[in-house]
Order: C-alpha cells, then structure tokens, then sequence
C-alpha cells in the first residue's frame, strides 16, 4: 500500500471516529463538518480507486 493510501484510510478512521464522538455529543454543528469532511474523503478515495472497507 503506497503512502497516499494509507494516509487517506488513516483521514477516513479519524473521520469517523471523531463523526462518532460528535453525535455521542449530541453537537449537530460538529457532525455536519465531520460528515462533510467524511463525503469528501470518500469522494477522494473513489477519484483514485482506493477501496475503502465499509465493516472495519
């Protein structure tokens, strides 16, 4: 796995758990930027052909 790869799936865990801890927050302003952030970085991964595991 090359360094942009692993980089990107690293952004998208953090993405999520930081998306996680917002809603456990109950902060609607936080979990729009983080699931903002997340659909951008899902965007990105598909314009580059990385495959992003759904159940880890």
């Amino acid at each position: 796995m090359d360094a942009f790869t692993t980089s990107l799936l690293k952004r998208i865990k953090d993405t999520e758990s930081d998306l996680s801890r917002a809603r456990e927050a109950g902060d609607d302003f936080l979990v729009d930027v983080e699931q903002e952030e997340l659909n951008d970085l899902h965007q990105l991964a598909a314009e580059h052909g990385v495959e992003i595991d759904v159940a880890a």
